[in-house]
């Protein structure tokens, strides 16, 4: 079983095994390895096993994601593989820990699960794309241009940007200092909408203050979005879609 080490200088800060749940990584006290510090995202990386293989995937961070000091979207790891995030490091290794029998009686300790850790979805899509990634090679990197960004686009209305990548799991729409699309207006919502983003990697639109509308039909319950779909909600008006 692969194990994460997780390192800030020459100090180990935890140690992590992975078995058949993922690990996710990022400075949100939700992940499984938590890295506290402004250069990592909330949510920016995660590890997980796939068809024998241990496999990471960059949650499209601003900041990036290094192995061996290449940057990376999604690449097969191997033990010694050296991970970059922020200014921390995480070591790939093999974890031998045995369950306190002599490593003659053959007892591998097996890895309790962990809290943080999130079940990995497994979906049709997903296994095609990493059978392509397998049939490249054990050190095949996805090249950026081959993963599509989730991207809002303002159509009408007022914001302070004409353009969102959807880099984070939760994206606000509203006037809120904390919203990613910022209304524009003394009588915009603080937060008119949220759309989140789901492990298998789709979105969803759901209400917050106000009912946003998905090609104009409401939105009562969360909804998946598809690449042209158009969002109306507080006077705005987006396309969702899916850049190179």
């Amino acid at each position: 079983m692969a194990k994460l080490v997780l390192k800030f200088e020459n100090s180990v800060l935890k140690e992590m095994p992975v078995g058949t749940k993922e690990v996710s990584i990022g400075r949100s006290p939700e992940n499984g390895l938590v890295i506290d510090n402004p250069a990592v995202s909330h949510y920016h990386a995660r590890v997980f096993s796939e068809e024998g293989r241990l496999m990471l995937e960059d949650f499209g961070s601003m900041n990036g994601t290094f192995v061996n000091g290449q940057r990376v979207k999604m690449v097969t790891l191997k033990p010694g593989d050296s991970v970059g995030i922020g200014k921390h490091t995480i070591v790939v290794s093999e974890s031998r820990e045995l369950d306190g029998h002599a490593a003659g009686n053959g007892a591998v300790r097996l890895a309790a699960p962990k809290i943080n850790e999130t079940v990995m979805l497994d979906t049709k899509e997903r296994r095609e794309f990493l059978q392509k990634v397998a049939a490249v090679g054990e050190s095949s990197q996805v090249a950026p241009s081959r993963l599509k960004v989730a991207t809002l686009i303002v159509r009408k209305g007022r914001t302070d940007r004409s353009e969102y990548a959807l880099n984070d799991k939760l994206t606000v729409v509203g006037k809120s200092v904390m919203a990613t699309v910022r209304l524009k207006g003394w009588f915009a919502p603080r937060a008119a909408a949220q759309i989140t983003r789901r492990e298998d990697q789709s979105y969803y639109i759901g209400a917050a203050d106000k009912m946003p509308s998905l090609n104009g039909q409401p939105v009562l319950r969360p909804t998946i979005l598809s690449s042209g779909d158009i969002i109306t909600v507080a006077g705005i008006e987006m396309e969702f879609v899916y850049r190179d």
